[in-house]
């Protein structure tokens, strides 16, 4: 009977040969996607963290500007000696607050504290040598930063909502005329804190990946001894690999519009409403000191900073996927374009097209309309230009966009210097097509060489060829535009 037991038969020969290979590429599969996620996950964090740092930054700088621009009309015509003009620039300085632990403060290049309005422990006492629990230097530090101009520093300091020490990142600049060190810093535990909850939510997903690999494995085992029939665990493992690259694509696709989404928020968005917000504390700040007359101006600013906002926020919307290209096609989709290019900017825009036979198929209408898109884009931040003309036609060798201005041209040490971050974009997505990408300005024109009447501005040439164009069998696509 023992004998028996440790004699498997032939089906049960079969069954263990085609469960153990199952076993090893579980336990291969599930080593080898904690170590790649692992790796994917820490470079993600990593990007993640300077991108909080750097937002962090980028407001810090903001609110030092524009409290250096709320005392320059002061300090600017004061003499290194003028102790009025001192008072009055410590006194703005205190009442600058923000948030729950904003701050501004002021140091002389002797390390005495001036101002320190949510540690008032601090002023008229001199903290040179002072350091934080990990013996880094903070005043001194502060000090050789101004002297310098400006500049960054972090260390540890208690926040003065909870008395707890926590990291901090300060600005700093100095006021030479009168040897002061000012500036402000923020708290990043806040990061850190998210930092650390994603590797835990790494270390999470890490888990559950190992239970799903090991339910997949027992579910597999379980069809082998049940059935006993090679081709379900065959079956089994492709429908697994199918649905892994699908809902990886998925991922990707997410990812990448919710990073763009996010650069857009941040760039414009949050930039505009940072603006608003210091325009309403300006606001408050003179109503609470009797100033109604002077209230007038921010108000205004922080309502046309409220319109941009507003418009902005439609901007992203239509961006992110225009209903016209789905429903009508690429021609009415770049004619809406330019027309609400034209209506937005005054910038007088022409857009012209011919039929041809053949649409283009889904993946070139898209590029073709981010390419214009771009290109619209660059033309109004950067060209000057006063007209533009788009054109899109089929030919023989396949379809062609063609965008023009009359603008100032890309500057010689751009051209030297490789294409910015938009025409990497438009080149990219044409050359993912196997299309071409030609670029030709006024300024890197050799003799001879023109691009127009004027002979001056910018012109994009966006080629694609047949291979993206549908064969003439749809009878409904041999009638549109393309």
């Amino acid at each position: 009977m023992i004998r028996r037991l440790f004699r498997p038969n032939y089906a049960q020969k079969l069954s263990l040969l085609a469960t153990l290979p199952l076993i090893v590429a579980g336990l291969c599969i599930a080593a080898l996607v904690a170590i790649q996620s692992r790796s994917m996950a820490e470079r993600e964090i990593q990007v993640l963290e300077r991108q909080l740092i750097e937002a962090k930054k980028a407001e810090l700088r903001n609110y030092v500007t524009q409290a250096r621009n709320g005392f320059m009309h002061i300090y600017g015509p004061a003499a290194p000696d003028d102790q009025a003009a001192k008072e009055k620039v410590t006194q703005t300085l205190s009442a600058m607050i923000y948030g729950k632990d904003g701050f501004f403060f002021v140091y002389d290049y002797d390390g005495t504290n001036l101002v320190s309005p949510r540690q008032t422990e601090f002023i008229n006492r001199n903290w040179s040598g002072l350091t934080d629990g990990n013996g880094v230097p903070i005043v001194d530090t502060f000090i050789d930063i101004a002297r310098q101009g400006a500049g960054w520093h972090s260390f540890m300091w208690e926040k003065p909502s909870t008395g707890e020490e926590a990291q901090m990142i300060a600005y700093v600049v100095g006021l030479q005329d009168w040897q002061w060190a000012v500036g402000t810093g923020v708290f990043i535990d806040d990061v850190l804190a998210s930092i650390a909850s994603s590797r835990q939510e790494v270390e999470n997903r890490v888990r559950r990946t190992f239970l799903y690999i090991g339910a997949i494995t027992l579910v597999a085992l379980i069809l082998v001894f049940a059935s006993g029939m090679l081709l379900n665990i065959r079956e089994r493992r492709l429908a697994d690999a199918k649905l892994k690259e699908l809902t990886q694509r998925v991922f990707d696709a997410q990812e990448e519009e919710r990073g763009r989404v996010a650069r857009e928020l941040h760039d414009s968005i949050s930039q505009l409403l940072v603006g608003v917000r210091y325009a309403l504390e300006t606001v408050k700040r003179r109503i609470s000191r009797g100033e109604h007359d002077a209230v007038a101006q921010p108000l205004d600013r922080g309502v046309d900073g409220l319109a941009t906002a507003i418009t902005e926020v439609r901007r992203i919307s239509r961006d992110l996927r225009p209903g016209v290209l789905d429903d009508l096609g690429l021609g009415p989709a770049l004619k809406a374009l330019t027309d609400d290019f034209a209506t937005r900017t005054g910038i007088d825009t022409e857009f012209t097209t011919v039929v041809f036979r053949n649409r283009l198929d889904q993946e070139a209408k898209i590029a073709l309309y981010r390419v214009a898109q771009e290109a619209l884009t660059n033309i109004e931040r950067h060209s000057g230009a006063t007209r533009v003309t788009m054109d899109l036609r089929g030919h023989a060798k396949g379809a062609t966009m063609r965008i023009t201005d009359n603008g100032s041209g890309l500057p010689p040490e751009q051209a030297r210097s490789g294409a910015g971050i938009g025409l990497r974009n438009m080149q990219e997505r044409m050359e993912q097509l196997d299309g071409t990408l030609r670029i030709l300005s006024s300024r890197n024109a050799g003799p001879g060489k023109t691009l127009g009447k004027s002979g001056s501005g910018t012109v994009i040439e966006a080629s694609l060829s047949l291979s993206h164009l549908l064969p003439p069998g749809d009878e409904v696509a041999a009638h549109r535009l393309p």
